[in-house]
């Protein structure tokens, strides 16, 4: 939830950007609660690695936003600090 957070708060202006990079955010939580709802180890690998690259994509979303001049520049420590812990837990989560 905090990745989510963080995204949010970095205020991107492209509409399509923005949509894509809260998409991302958001389908890395709901896969990290499936997978933590699921009973198999190759089920929770499966939800857990989907999470691990939704955290990526909307990391990189804000970003670009960024780098583009479409987003808040000051947020995205908070933003890779997050999307970091949140691949590295994932990461421990597969294994």
């Amino acid at each position: 939830m905090q990745l989510l957070a963080a995204v949010r708060e970095a205020r991107i202006r492209d509409s399509h950007l923005r949509d894509q990079a809260m998409r991302a955010a958001k389908s890395a939580c709901l896969n990290a609660a499936e997978g933590a709802g699921r009973v198999s180890p190759a089920d929770k690998a499966r939800a857990f690695a989907i999470a691990r690259a939704e955290a990526c994509e909307a990391a990189a979303a804000v970003e670009i936003a960024i780098a583009a001049g479409d987003a808040n520049g000051a947020s995205i420590d908070a933003v890779l600090a997050h999307a970091d812990r949140f691949v590295a837990m994932m990461t421990r989560l597969i294994r």
